[in-house]
């Protein structure tokens, strides 16, 4: 799908009266539901529909791409009005993006686009060498699918996988069918990053196959690892484990409720090898915590998947935040460290930390706050939209 100079006008959808229109002019990537004018002519647009946003004087605001019955009907794709959203428009997005991440990053392993971040909202793409994943999760982005595959090929692209998994796929009305795009995936993906190498499985695991995120943190506390015992809870493909062990490491136990991450943990360890000096537990995180009782390791990392997504599940959120820090926390042995990890959008820094610590409190442990860490460079966050800075990771040294 392409938008071309020569189609007929395009639609417009207003803001309501007395919304100020100064944040979408500040930019502000978004408009809620509650705040456009959702009459039966915008409510009959296709979703992803490219229009003109006007403030309520029917002043032209944006070229916003519009699905009239999502919780989110207008995401903005240029300060321009008049903007034509066609391959070069897109071209020009994505050689900007991959100009920050080549300055950054001496290997073709990183988050290329962090959706609104990155001035293409709802889209998500991981690049693993010449392989890409997307994320659409914006009707706008799912059809012109043809586009980024045309463009990413352009970029060295050999193989494109469609990645449907994302949760906001369904407000947008969309499907959850991924799909191979261009090229073939028939393997997990060797990706080598702080000297380690992960095993991506691109087509069945998480999200996109690997959490590039924690990039920076996973390096931290691996330095602090050097010949301790390492505790990795939710560890997934091994995250903070297997970059403990290319730093030198004793030893590690990967927890994880998931078999197939903890086959692709051993995979990375194995091809890194240092097989030997990694233990696996498919558990529930907590009980296994809570069989770990009377243990203890010198470095201790517990990194969940959100346990408040949005803001309804917070305070529920918040205690099973309180929970991984107490139980954690007492498998720590004294002056060891303990890395604790929220990926929530809806707990913010100062949230997380408050329930961090009463967890650690409740644990009868006295803590010092060593680091704060946050996503890596290649998740640039929007200074406008809180959301896109989710990750928070506090790394404690205990008494």
């Amino acid at each position: 799908m392409d938008d071309d100079s020569d189609a007929p006008p395009r639609p417009t959808i207003r803001l309501r009266p007395k919304v100020d229109a100064r944040r979408i002019r500040w930019g502000h990537p978004w408009a809620f539901a509650d705040e456009v004018v959702l009459d039966r002519r915008t409510r009959a647009l296709a979703p992803g529909t490219v229009a003109v946003l006007e403030d309520a004087n029917r002043t032209p605001l944006a070229c916003a791409a519009v699905t009239p019955d999502s919780r989110i009907p207008v995401r903005v794709l240029d300060r321009d009005p008049a903007a034509i959203v066609d391959r070069d428009w897109l071209a020009d997005r994505l050689a900007t993006a991959l100009s920050l991440r080549e300055a950054l990053f001496d290997a073709p392993f990183y988050r290329l686009v962090h959706a609104e971040a990155d001035g293409l909202p709802g889209v998500v793409i991981d690049r693993f060498g010449d392989t890409f994943v997307v994320q659409p999760n914006a009707a706008w982005a799912d059809a012109r699918m043809d586009l980024f595959v045309d463009v990413l090929v352009a970029m060295g692209a050999r193989a494109v996988v469609k990645s449907a998994t994302g949760r906001a796929r369904a407000a947008e009305g969309l499907d959850d069918a991924s799909a191979v795009l261009l090229g073939t995936v028939s393997e997990p993906v060797r990706v080598p990053m702080n000297g380690a190498i992960y095993l991506a499985d691109l087509l069945g695991g998480q999200k996109t196959g690997l959490f590039y995120d924690q990039r920076a943190n996973h390096a931290f506390v691996a330095r602090l690892a050097r010949g301790k015992r390492v505790l990795d809870v939710f560890s997934h493909v091994g995250g903070f484990g297997l970059a403990a062990l290319a730093q030198g490491a004793a030893s590690a136990l990967a927890v994880d409720g998931s078999a197939p991450a903890l086959d692709l943990a051993r995979g990375g360890a194995e091809a890194m090898g240092v097989a030997d000096r990694l233990d696996m537990r498919k558990a529930d995180a907590f009980a296994a915590m809570e069989a770990l009782a009377g243990e203890t390791f010198d470095v201790v990392v517990a990194d969940p998947p959100a346990f408040a997504p949005a803001k309804p599940a917070l305070e529920k959120g918040l205690r099973a935040y309180e929970r991984t820090a107490r139980l954690s926390a007492a498998l720590v042995a004294g002056g060891g460290v303990l890395t604790l990890c929220s990926c929530s959008h809806a707990a913010d820094l100062d949230k997380f930390r408050a329930a961090s610590i009463r967890g650690i409190g409740r644990a009868g442990r006295r803590a010092q706050l060593v680091r704060t860490g946050f996503a890596g460079p290649d998740h640039p966050v929007h200074p406008q939209l809180a959301e896109s800075g989710y990750l928070k990771c506090l790394t404690f040294r205990l008494d």
